[in-house]
């Protein structure tokens, strides 16, 4: 569709993101208006099934999202006084689905369908959408047809499965059709490492010398022509004295080149693994700033610009300018020994669409990035500089290597050692990934000959054990799928942090691990719905999502082949999923078994069948063999702290939440105290309010604080050898009681409240008494989530993380100075806030061997 010069009308543009429209509007001027949807406008129903099934088929069931109706509305009275209608979200299967829908609803106000053009952009720069509006055509309905066929499958499976993980174990959980089998495979590694039994070997080192030349090593290679098998260290003491009573002669030298070829341009997958080993982005945050870098930046001058290509995509294919702009910079800033006689191209991956180019940045002789530092922020530039780089090394020269390969022999023992000598570093100049950058290279071989006699300087046998296959990374995730073809490009971020989400599995030091509950779940998916969590099966199905997008499949077929089966799955589990969880452990009160039971804060435990007539209940870790685990009963333990009720000693006891302290009288004594700050000291310090002793006790982060023995009033003191509690003579506006002191159940902040409550409910912000100018005080309030002091007078005047003191500053007189704790020094400081005073005291800390003290 031809764009229209129809200067009395404009046409309209519709992309679904704000920054895009931001970007692609100054390309076009005042012939365009550019407006975004927001991402899509129509969905399924979140609060039922949405999918009708009958005989004719699966037909679903759209309602306009929540706040997309005003914007639904906007497009509506645009599009009657538009020229020309463009749909350009992004071009992939959610796209074509938000421009399909989009168009739905245009529809129903424009009485010319052919005015409706659907716009591709695979790079958000001047040119290209010109051309993109140029050549614009009909929305791809096989693509909407696959989004939906997508979209149905994984809701029959949330919206049929959930329903029996909420029965079995509890409400809130749920299951996802391609997240269920990344579940399964972090699940099954985690098997692969409980199971596995370590094995002992042994390999030996010779350290050889030929005559007038330094040592060198060589690695026990072969025995008797077979791999060496040393099992234990008597073979390995065995075989080295029978290698150190043999001499040795070269028998063969081998020299050759040897090249090693860039790597292809990144596609979706191969970005994030490589943004995670590099800067350790998640998946999710990776396309987050792909997605900025995609939709345009503003670069000064030149305005907004997209930096790189759609960051989507499965195919290294690069269009022709594209390589030429890159073989351009080579030649003009890397240097012409750099660059190929002709361009390199590389071999589309089994499987792939091949529906996008490779991610690359969309003019890399105008944009590189040390032309764009200024205008990108860190994360953004790390991105783009790997996206860069990648790019360009992609059309450079190999790297060079000398190889150098020697044998060693007297029969049986066969020792090789092996040279490499970078010669020509080619694309390695450019790009290197972890590996290449903490790979050693290899020494150079000393000068020898065939048949020379070396000398056999020491051996050195050393003992190594197998190890486990190593836990999934984010990395080693994405590239497994990928692998097994489970998930698509667009889908990869969304599985790992979905599975993250739900709790099923947790990280460590980077790795992931499945948590007891990712572990029953899966144990249930994998009994009652095999095909669901069955890696060959789900990529299967991509394929044939794939068909369908490509026009060869009939997505109705396709459902109707997958429910008939799942309905079998269905019925056998609302049968038997909630028994799956009974164990053969019986009940020490009653006699029935016991089940695994999780609580609504996500607790297991196994509770009696017989529930509620018996209510036993027992603590126990399910371990990743499937097997269950008794939680010992921790026993309480004394503590040199005595009650401050009663004087009896303290115990340490245990409850969900945590440890705490408990008087060991109860229950004639049910005084208890937290563990959560470490008690410092116990003083006879005067609490001002009831003229109680105090503690001191000092919390997780190092702040000191004074707690009453008796109304359990806490008070922070930094440094200082007091503490603040104003003698307020506040009266309240409505009944001219006095306002006291009173604090939120929820967050602990103090405000003032009448005396009178709940009579009278009149409150207001705690006033410290502590002037901040002429008239006005400073006021206690909470500000964006946190405690900050205001002046009454000039809110401009706002302390975050500073207390005002009622002292006035001995350079400049200002009517108050603030305290503050240093935490980067470990130290109170108590200073003037007035620009231009240098005043500043450190606060001394209170000597911890006074034992008798007052606070005032």
């Amino acid at each position: 569709m031809a764009l229209s010069n129809n200067t009395k009308k404009k046409n309209l543009l519709i992309v679904e993101s704000p920054t895009k429209a931001r970007t692609i509007n100054q390309y076009l001027g005042k012939k365009f208006l550019v407006k975004a949807t927001m991402g899509h406008v129509k969905d399924l129903p979140k609060s039922k099934f949405g999918v009708d099934i009958d005989e004719k088929g699966f037909s679903a069931h759209y309602i306009t999202m929540k706040g997309k109706q005003k914007v639904l509305k906007e497009l509506k009275t645009l599009a009657r006084q538009a020229e020309r209608i463009y749909l350009a979200p992004d071009p992939d299967r959610e796209g074509e689905a938000i421009a399909y829908h989009v168009q739905t609803e245009l529809l129903k106000v424009v009485d010319k369908p052919e005015v409706i053009g659907r716009a591709i952009f695979s790079e958000i720069t001047s040119e290209a959408v010109k051309e993109s509006l140029e050549s614009s055509g009909p929305v791809d309905m096989d693509k909407v047809y696959a989004q939906q066929t997508r979209r149905i499958l994984d809701r029959i499976v949330g919206y049929k499965i959930s329903p029996l993980l909420w029965k079995a174990l509890k409400t809130g959980l749920s299951a996802g059709r391609v997240q269920s089998v990344a579940l399964r495979l972090i699940c099954d590694r985690e098997h692969e490492i409980q199971a596995f039994e370590p094995r002992e070997y042994w390999t030996m080192e010779g350290i050889f010398k030929a005559a007038q030349s330094k040592t060198f090593s060589a690695r026990l290679f072969k025995i008797d022509g077979k791999d060496p098998q040393i099992p234990d260290e008597k073979s390995a003491r065995e075989h080295r004295q029978a290698i150190e009573s043999r001499s040795y002669n070269v028998t063969n030298i081998d020299k050759k080149n040897r090249k090693r070829h860039p790597y292809p341009p990144f596609i979706t997958s191969t970005l994030q693994q490589e943004a995670a080993r590099r800067f350790r982005f998640s998946a999710q945050k990776t396309m987050f700033i792909a997605q900025q870098l995609y939709e345009g930046v503003s670069l000064g001058k030149e305005g907004m610009e997209g930096l790189i290509t759609y960051m989507r995509t499965d195919s290294t294919r690069v269009s022709q300018k594209a390589i030429q702009g890159a073989r351009q910079y080579i030649k003009d800033r890397i240097g012409d020994q750099y660059l190929p006689s002709s361009p390199r191209f590389y071999r589309k991956k089994k499987g792939a669409q091949d529906a996008h180019e490779a991610i690359r940045p969309t003019d890399p002789v105008a944009h590189p990035p040390e032309n764009v530092t200024p205008y990108l922020n860190k994360e953004q530039l790390k991105l783009y500089t790997l996206i860069f780089e990648r790019f360009i090394a992609s059309q450079m020269k190999p790297a060079v290597y000398d190889q150098t390969t020697v044998d060693i022999i007297n029969k049986p023992y066969h020792f090789r050692a092996t040279g490499n000598i970078l010669r020509f570093e080619g694309f390695l100049k450019v790009y290197k990934t972890k590996e290449d950058t903490s790979q050693k290279e290899s020494k150079e071989l000393p000068e020898i000959t065939t048949s020379q006699e070396l000398e056999l300087a020491r051996v050195n046998p050393e003992q190594h054990f197998t190890k486990p296959p190593p836990r999934y990374t984010e990395a080693a995730l994405i590239k497994t799928l990928e692998e097994k073809e489970v998930g698509r490009p667009s889908t990869y971020a969304a599985i790992v942090a979905t599975i993250q989400q739900r709790h099923y599995v947790a990280r460590e030091k980077g790795s992931f691990y499945p948590t007891e509950l990712g572990l029953l779940v899966n144990d249930l998916l994998i009994k009652f719905f095999p095909d669901i969590v069955d890696v060959q099966f789900t990529a299967k199905m991509e394929d044939e999502l794939d068909k369908v997008e490509e026009g060869a499949q009939d997505s109705n077929k396709l459902l109707q082949d997958f429910y008939k089966k799942f309905t079998g799955y269905l019925q056998h589990a609302e049968k038997g999923i909630k028994k799956a969880l009974q164990t053969d452990i019986s009940c020490d009160l009653c006699g029935k078994p016991m089940a695994i039971r999780v609580s609504k804060s996500g607790r297991h435990f196994l509770g009696c069948t017989a529930y509620p007539e018996c209510k036993n209940l027992k603590e126990f870790t399910l371990l990743p063999s499937g097997k269950i685990k008794f939680k010992e009963p921790e026993e309480e333990k004394e503590v040199d702290v005595m009650c401050d009720k009663c004087g009896s000693q303290m115990v340490v006891k245990h409850s969900r939440y945590g440890k705490f302290l408990a008087c060991s009288a109860y229950p004639d004594c049910s005084y208890t105290r937290s563990l959560n700050g470490k008690k410092k000291e116990t003083r006879t310090l005067t609490c001002k309010k009831c003229s109680k002793p105090m503690d001191i006790f000092q919390s997780p982060h190092g702040n000191d604080y004074a707690v009453c023995q008796d109304c359990k009033v806490g008070f922070p003191f930094y440094a200082r050898n007091e503490y603040r509690y104003p003698q307020l003579d506040i009266r309240c506006d409505k009944c001219s009681a006095k306002m006291i002191v009173r604090k939120k159940r929820k967050n602990g902040d103090r405000f003032l409240g009448c005396e009178r409550f709940p009579k009278c409910r009149n409150i207001k912000p705690f006033d410290t008494g502590i002037p901040c100018g002429d008239k006005g005080t400073f006021l206690e309030k909470r500000i964006k989530g946190r405690v900050a002091y205001q002046c009454s007078e000039n809110t401009k005047i706002t302390l975050f993380g500073k207390v005002p003191v009622a002292k006035k500053c001995p350079d400049c007189k200002s009517l108050y100075l603030v305290e503050m704790y240093l935490a980067s020094d470990n130290k109170a400081v108590e200073k003037c806030p007035q620009k231009g005073c240098s005043y500043e005291k450190v606060l001394t800390l209170i000597p911890q061997t006074e034992k008798e003290e007052s606070l005032s």
